[in-house]
This record gives C-alpha cells, structure tokens and sequence, in this order.
C-alpha cells in the first residue's frame, strides 16, 4: 500500500525536476544570449535590454555564478572593444546587480585580501629595496634603511603599519570563517584556507619587531603628544597580533606546521627608553620534518594528516608472529633455526627506538635553539644598551674633564680679577640705578605721549562730530528756505486764481447790470407804450425777479469766495509766522552750535599746545640729562668714534630740517601738532646723541679739538634748550628759529670729520682693530642700505601707481639684490681674510700680523670704507630717483663706483690667499655675482629711464629744403659743443682722481711700484662697468670718502 501510495508522488517530483531542469536549461540560454549580444566586439553601445536582463538574472540567483561562467571565457586580451564592453556591462553589474555578483565563489573575500596583501608587500619591498622579501635583516640594516632624516622614519613607521593592517586583515578574515575546533582544522578545506597563514605569522613575527625598533627611535626625536596617534594604532595591532598568533597556537594544524613566537602580556612602553632593551624578537621556528617522498605526491588523499606510522610499526610487528607461526606449524627454513633473523627483528626494534629517542632529542634540540635565539636577541639588545652607556659615558667624561679644565682656569683667572670685582659691581650696582631711573623716565614720557595722542584724538572726532552736525543743521536750513518757497508760491498762485475768478464774476454781473439797465430803459418805453403791452411787462417783471434771484445767488457765491480767499490768506499767514519761529530756532540753534564748534577749536589749539609743550619738557629733560652726562665723572671712561660722531651730528642735521618744518606748518595749522611733536621727539634724541658722542668722543682727541668739540656740544645744548624755551611760550613761538642750532651742529660735524684718521695717521697697533670695525661698519651700512631700500618700496607703493611703479619697484628690486651680493661679498672676504691671518701669521698675535702687513691692511680697510660708501650713495641716489629729484645717470654711476669697490675689496682680500684656498672660489663667485647685480642696477635704471621719459616724433616732412640745412648745421654744432664738453669732463674727471689720490695720502708713482700687496691693488678699477677708465684711475690703499667731491658735480 505504501509503495502504491507513494507514486504519484514520484511522478510528481519526476515531472517538477524536469520543469525545473528545462527552466534552468532555458535561464541559462537566456543569460548567456544576453551576456554574448551585450559583450561583443561591434563598436557600438551595450543595448539596455541585454543589461537589465543580465542583472535580473544575477538576482534571481542571488548572484552572479551564471554571469561569470560565461564571461570568463571571452578572449579579452584579444579585443579592446570587447574588453571596454566587459568592463562597461561589469560596472553594471556591480552597481545594480545582486550584492553578491562581485563574489562569484566563497573564496571571494578572501582572494581580494590575500591580493591587497600581495599588492601591499610588494609596492613596500619595491620602495626599500634593502630588506628582501623574507623581512629577515639585522638591526643595523634597519637602521640603514630609516636613515638619519625623521621625515623619513616617519614616513617608513607608516608603511610598516599598512603592512601589519593588510596580514592582520587577511588573517582575521580566514579565521573568522573557519571555526576554531580541532575537526575543522583537520580536514582539507579548513587546511587550504589555514596553508597562507603560515607565511603571515612569519611576516607578523618581523614586521613586529620593526614597529617597536623604530617607535623608540621615533620617540627619541619627537615629543610624546606628536606619537599619540602611533601609539592608539600600535596597541590595536599588537592585541590584534597576540589574538591571532593565540588562536593560530590552539590549532593542530599548526601545532604539526609551525612553531609560533609567544608576545609579552602588554605592549612595550615606548615613553622610557630602557624598554627597548626588555623587548624580545619574536622567533617563528618551522621545524623539519623527514617525510617520505610519497606523501608529498599524494594530493588526492582526502585527510593527508592522518598518521600512518602507526600502521606500518604495526605491519612491521605482526611479521615476526607470521613468521614464527610458520616455523611453529613447518619447522624453521632447510630445517633449522636461523639466529639472523631474530638479530635482524632486534635491530629493527633498536632502530625504532632510535629513531624515537632521536625525534625526542630533535624536538628538545630544536627547542633549546628557540630558547638561545631568544636570549641571543635579548643579550643583543642588552648589549647595544652597554654600549650606548659605554657611549655615553664616554662623552660625559669628555665633558667632565673639559670642565675640570675650564673650572681650574677660571680659578686661576678668578684669583686675578678678585680684586677688580667689588669695584665692578659697585659701578654697576650705580649703572643699574641710573638705568632704572632712566627706564621710569622713558616709561612716563611714553605714558604721557600716547595719551595726549589719545586727547588728540578725542579732539578729532569730537571736532568731526560737530562738522557733521553744523553740516546736517545747514542741509536742515535750506530744506525748510525751500519749503517755504515752496508755499509762498503755492499761496500766490491761489491768490491769483481767486483774483481772476473774481474778475470773471465782477464781469458777468457788469454784464448783467447792463442787462438790468437795457431791460429798465425797455421798461421806460413800455410805460408810453399802449395796454397790451402788460402782458408783455407781466413776464418782463418775472424775468427781471429771476435775473435778481441770479444776482443775489452770484453775490452771494462772490461773498462764499471771498471767505474762502481771507481763510487761506489767514492759514498761510499763520503757516508763514509758524515757519519764520521754527527759522528763528534754527538759527539759534545753529548759533549755538557755531559757538560750540569755536569753544571746542579753542579748546583742540590749548590741547595741541599743551601737548607741545609735554613734548618739550620731555625733550628738554632729555637734553638737560646729556648735558649733564659732560660733567659726569663716570662718563669720563666713555668713548666714541669720530665716524659715529659724524654719523650723529648729520642725523640732528636732518631733524633739525624736519623741526623747522613742523614748526611751519604748526605755524600755518595750530589745530594739527602731529609733525612737530615727532620732529621734536627725533630732534631730542638726535641732539642728545650728538651732545654724549661728542664729548665722547672728546675723550680721545686732541687737547685743541677736545675743548673745542666740548664746547660746541655746551652750546648745541644751550641753543637747543632755548630753541625749546621759545617754543614752550605763545608770544615767542612764532621767532623760534632753529638757524643757531644748525650752525653749532655744523661745527660738530666738521670737527668730527677732522678727528677722523687719515691713512698713515693710524698707528700700526690699531690696524687689526681698524680692520674689523670697518668690516662691521661696511656690514651695518650695507644693512641700513637694505632696509632703507624696503621703506623706499613701501612708500613708493603707497605714492605711485601704474608705470611709475612698475619702474621703481625694479629698480629698488634691482637696488636689494645688489646690497644682498655686497654682503655675501663682504662676508666670503672676511672668511677669507680671518683664513690668510690664521695661516700666515704663525706664533704671532692678529695685531702683529696686522702691523707687519701694514700696506695690505690699509688696502682692506680702503676696500671696506669704499664699499660701504657706495652702498650709502646708492641708497641715497635710489631715493631720489624715486622721489623724481635725481637723474638716472647718477645710480648707474653708483652703480659703476660699487662694482670698482668691491673689485677693490676682492683684490685686496685673495692677494694673500693660498692659490688652493677653500674660500677663495667663494669670494670670487661673489665678486662676479656683484657684478651681475650692478649690470642689473644699470639695466634697470636704463629701461625705466627710456619707459619714462617721452620722445619727440622727428617728423621733417612739412621742411623745405634750405630749412632742413639749417637744422642739419645746427645739430651738428650741438654734437661738436656736446663732444668738446665730453672731452673737457674726462679731462676733469682725471684731474678729480689725482687729487682724490693726493688727499688719500698714496702718490701716483706707487700705483704701480712698491711690493707686490700694493700692486696688487692696481687692478680693482679695471673691473669697473666704464671701458673708458684709464688705469691709474684705481682706488687708493686707504681712501677717505668724506673728501672726495660730491656726486653731482658729474653732468
């Protein structure tokens, strides 16, 4: 019954199996006509329908197996179109197919990982090339590798970490799918996914020990807060790694394959450094296994880890029974008991047991190796450790007896200056007082300063505030003029419409009167005229009754009129009173306002004047101080240079200019003392400077230029104070004249400019002195060149515009880049300099070299006073030649004069140099750079010149004949006149350098003779831009700028 029950139910499933069958049969023609028509290698587009019947096929089957079974099998290498339309039908798939289409089988996910993998390691292997793939390299290797540079190590740790992320996600993605249990690490699926985490846990194993190495390199050379973020993703792929590597030790599989390293319960402590020598490389042992070669050929095998000795020990141990069971049953062989074969039997068991025993013994071996690698990498670290101490011990006994030395001079020296010591801090304990009171001084002074400026400002704006309001008040007053215009004539024209409306009624009721009158004389002829013309008188008296009715009706509208008329003429009465009181309010309200705005102009000049007069007091204390610093018996140990002193008295020079100017215009506006207040402030200072320097500089003179220098800064500050004293009051501001200032000032300048040395009148002592300070000097004028030159850019930018200046700024550009090559020039001669002492001049002192070649020297110091007067000269020129004040040929000869000076400079500097001197390239690269510079000065004055300046159109066609040889004879005349006047210039221009010569104290015979220093010095001037210079034209071995004439005597 059952049997016959059960088959309709199996024709059932037979018929749904076929149904089935046919369906999938017919899916998959579709598909695969579908997936042939879509990717084909027409060059035409994919046709929508192909796609869209590909992937609802990929979710029908939740996935695309069908899809790729087919498209595997193109020949894409064979077409490019074919391959574009695979590609294309692809990314259709991938977006709108099954979230499945893009793993075709369950090894997916894990062959786009273990290709990550591949991808990453080799990208890194490719990029250090020094560690091979094996990442087996010593520490010293890895060192090599990182390099010196901390970027690079940065850069390198980052790699490393990619590099653990992509194995930590292979490996946690296999055993993610694998369950733990022994069962499934047995069998030949759970081993194909197991057999790569081999390589990985050796890769892991180094690549560990890689991040620790350089995070402790790393956090010796950066901050800890800069590592935190190395630090969060360090500790995530260390318990990442120590789960792995515990899960991977848990498993037979690679209990048989591999021994894996154990990690340290937490992660190293990458804050303190002697946690790296704790740190153990872990070591990945694979032992080696002694197989037979035919169960490495046996891939078939469904379990190949299936132990198989046991049953060829057991095969083995049951032949001995088969064999004496024979001999039991038939007798030994030929009829006796053969000895060799229980000999034989007996060595196999030995040998069994050997080969046991040894296992053991190589298991055990193998054992004690990982143990001595491990503590052969711990004995390394600390033995790396020992030599860094060693190192460092080294080092700090160097220090340590570097310092005993330096402790034992400074006793020596301690018990020199003993002595000096107290009355040395007491000089300073007093200097520090005085600089203290001077410091509270300055504090007050600028205290006081920024708040009349404050008041100064207050007084602005409130000045403003009442401009606006009396501006406001006047727009007020004229709207309402014009409003009332505006009514006056509206009331006019109502009034002359009311006056024409009235005419016009005066008018019709003439008319009607004369109407009345006419109809009264009809009336008088009726009266003579018969009875029957009573009727007629009957309507004429209604008509006359209804004319009067009009008359009254007119008079009475005339009347209405009228009323109207006298109440518009009372309402614009009334609208005129009330505008002339609002007009009268008004203007008493600007009254008032006007009387304000004098009270506050009144009170803006008594706050600018008192402000004046803060600044004057303050300027008065600042020189009545370095008045009083001449008397000062401390200021006797004081001195000054006649340079510096020179340099001083033409700044108060100059703030004296600026202060008759402000006076002029404080003269001219007494509401704005802004200039005069800053004027002063400069001229204080200046003058106060000029005052100590002087008598500083006093110091050192001559008794003659002594006194009189002394009493020239008296007088300066005596002139000065009463300078000030008539701009403190009213009734002399208006007399005070700063000419007497100027004049005292000028004797001071003179003075000083005697007081300088003149070339042999140095003594040969100070020559070594001399030098450096005009090193120093010509360093500090070529810096206040270039910042001079920046303030110039600044200012030009903020007055000029347009062409103007594009021009001045490639001019001060050019003008910066010549000032930065002097100073890399001036720099490379004093290396050069200090190298050629240092050489030549053996036991003795730089002085003594210095005063034995005394004729080498004084070039040096001519070099460095004509560089850095040439850069001043440039800055000066550059000025004016922004300022339009100047001409364009005065730079390019500023120009021309720097590149002889520092030609000059540079001969005099190698003409001692060692031949295979270091520096000497130096100095001449920068000599040629500097000659570059100044043809790029002479380019860019001869181009903004030619931009600039405007040249006439020579048009002579509308000339005659006879008149154009006339103009031909003239401009001839004017080429002859030009000519003999560029003849009598040179002429003169040679005369001016003799006498330059002369005044420089070198005759003109010892250009060219003496010793081979001073002929050295002939060529400098030759290097000049100008190929007309005759060569005796050169500088001088010490020349003195001040004397030479000034630059504007060269038309």
């Amino acid at each position: 019954m059952n049997s016959i029950r059960q088959v309709p139910t199996r024709v059932k499933s037979r018929r749904t199996e076929a149904n089935l069958g046919a369906e999938r049969e017919h899916f998959d023609k579709q598909q695969l006509s579908s997936i042939s028509k879509a990717i084909t290698s027409s060059e035409t587009p994919v046709k929508e329908k192909h796609a869209r019947r590909i992937i609802l096929g990929t979710h029908r089957e939740k996935g695309a197996y069908t899809f790729w079974s087919y498209a595997l099998g193109f020949p894409l290498a064979s077409s490019s179109i074919l391959s574009w339309k695979f590609c294309h039908v692809l990314h259709k798939v991938l977006r709108d197919g099954h979230r499945n289409g893009n793993l075709h089988d369950k090894y997916g996910q894990l062959v786009a990982l273990y290709t990550k993998l591949l991808c990453t390691k080799m990208e890194f292997h490719a990029k250090h090339s020094e560690i091979p793939p094996n990442l087996e390299v010593t520490d010293e290797v890895l060192e090599r590798t990182a390099g010196t540079d901390i970027n690079n190590v940065f850069q390198l740790t980052v790699e490393v970490f990619d590099y653990m992320d992509a194995e930590l996600r292979l490996a946690e993605t296999v055993i993610r799918q694998l369950n733990t249990s022994i069962a499934i690490s047995t069998l030949t699926s759970g081993q194909c996914r197991l057999a790569p985490l081999i390589q990985v846990v050796q890769d892991c194993s180094h690549v560990y020990h890689f991040t620790v190495k350089l995070l402790f390199k790393l956090h010796a050379c950066l901050p800890a807060d800069t590592l935190q973020g190395h630090r969060d993703r360090f500790h995530d792929q260390f318990h990442s790694l120590k789960t792995f590597f515990n899960k991977a030790r848990d498993m037979l599989y690679f209990k048989r394959m591999i021994q894996i390293p154990k990690l340290p319960d937490s992660p190293p402590n990458f804050l303190h450094a002697a946690s790296l020598a704790k740190h153990v490389k872990p070591v990945v042992v694979i032992p080696d296994e002694d197989e037979p070669e035919q169960q490495d050929d046996d891939d078939e095998e469904p379990e190949p880890l299936i132990e198989v000795s046991d049953v060829s020990t057991s095969s083995l141990q049951t032949q001995p029974q088969q064999f004496d069971i024979f001999d039991q049953t038939f007798g030994p062989p030929n009829g006796g008991f053969d000895d060799r074969d229980l000999q034989i039997e007996s060595l196999k068991r030995d040998m069994e047991l050997l080969r046991a025993e040894l296992e053991r013994v190589k298991a055990e071996a193998q054992r004690y190796i990982t143990q001595l690698k491990s503590q052969i990498n711990s004995l390394e670290a600390e033995l790396e450790e020992q030599r860094a101490q060693k190192q460092r011990a080294l080092v700090e006994n160097e220090q340590l007896r570097m310092e005993l030395e330096a402790t034992r001079r400074r006793n020596a020296e301690h018990e020199n200056i003993q002595g000096n010591f107290i009355e040395a801090e007491k000089k300073a304990q007093a200097t520090e007082q005085r600089y203290n009171k001077l410091k509270e001084k300055h504090t007050e002074l600028v205290t006081s300063h920024a708040e009349l400026l404050r008041k100064s400002a207050d007084t602005v704006k409130m000045l403003s505030a009442t401009q606006q309001t009396q501006d406001e008040v006047e727009r007020t007053k004229q709207q309402l003029s014009f409003e009332v215009d505006r009514i006056k004539q509206d009331a006019e024209m109502k009034l002359e419409e009311q006056k024409f409306e009235m005419e016009k009624l005066k008018r019709e009721l003439e008319e009607k009167m004369a109407e009345v009158m006419r109809i009264k004389s009809s009336l008088q002829s009726s009266e003579k005229a018969s009875d029957q013309m009573n009727s007629s008188m009957t309507s004429l008296q209604a008509e006359k009754e209804r004319l009067m009715r009009s008359v009254s009706e007119r008079e009475a509208e005339l009347s209405s009129l009228r009323q109207a008329a006298q109440v518009q003429q009372s309402s614009l009465q009334q609208e005129r009173e009330r505008n002339s009181r609002d007009l009268g309010e008004l203007q008493a309200k600007l009254q008032e306002k006007a009387s304000q705005e004098e009270l506050l102009k009144q009170k803006l000049l008594e706050e600018q004047f008192s402000l004046l007069q803060g600044t004057i007091a303050e300027a008065e204390n600042i020189i009545q101080d370095a008045v009083a610093k001449l008397d000062d018996p401390l200021h006797v140990r004081c001195t000054s240079s006649p340079d510096y002193l020179v340099s001083r008295a033409e700044a108060t020079l100059s703030s004296v200019d600026k202060v008759k100017k402000g006076h002029a215009d404080y003269l001219s506006n007494m509401g704005d003392a802004g200039g005069l207040l800053r004027a002063l402030t400069q001229f204080s200072h200046s003058a106060a400077d000029t005052i100590i320097n002087g008598s500083a500089t006093a110091h050192m003179a001559p008794t003659d230029h002594a006194d009189r220098l002394t009493e020239n800064c008296r007088d300066c500050a005596t002139q000065s104070l009463q300078f000030l004293k008539d701009l403190k009051s009213k009734a002399t501001l208006q007399r005070a004249d700063p000419a007497s200032i100027r004049i005292i000032v000028q004797k001071i300048l003179h003075l000083g400019q005697e007081l300088r040395p003149k070339g042999m009148d140095v003594r040969q002592d100070e020559l070594g002195d001399l030098v450096d300070k005009e090193m120093a000097a010509t360093s500090a004028a070529i810096e206040e060149a270039v910042r001079r030159i920046d303030e110039m850019m600044n200012q030009a930018r903020k007055d000029t515009s347009g062409d103007k200046l594009e021009v001045n700024e490639r001019i001060l550009n050019s003008c910066t880049d010549l000032m930065k090559a002097i100073r890399m020039l001036v720099i490379a001669s004093t290396d050069l300099q200090k190298e050629i002492v240092e050489g030549e001049r053996g036991a003795a002192t730089i002085k003594e070299f210095y005063a034995r070649n005394s004729r080498w020297t004084e070039g040096l110091i001519s070099a460095a006073k004509a560089v850095g007067w040439g850069a001043t000269e440039m800055v000066e020129s550059a000025d004016k030649v922004v300022l339009h004040t100047g001409k364009y040929e005065l730079l390019i000869v500023c120009s021309h004069e720097i590149a002889a000076s520092t030609a000059q400079l540079v001969a005099a500097s190698k003409v001692k140099a060692d031949r295979n001197s270091k520096k000497l390239p130096i100095l001449q690269q920068a000599s040629r750079h500097v000659n570059e510079m100044a043809a790029n000065v002479v380019s860019s004055t001869k181009t903004g010149q030619d931009h600039l300046e405007e040249k006439d159109t020579m048009d002579f066609s509308g000339m005659s004949l006879i008149k154009l040889r006339k103009e031909e004879m003239e401009s001839q005349v004017k080429v002859l006149e030009l000519e003999s006047q560029l003849e009598n210039e040179r002429v003169r221009l040679g005369e001016l350098r003799k006498q330059h010569y002369g005044l420089a104290g070198v005759p003109l015979e010892q250009v060219s003779e003496g010793n081979g220093e001073t002929s050295s010095l002939a060529h400098p001037a030759s290097m000049s831009p100008k190929p007309t210079k005759p060569a005796v034209m050169k500088k001088p071995a010490l020349a003195q700028k001040p004397n030479i004439p000034p630059k504007t005597m060269f038309k």
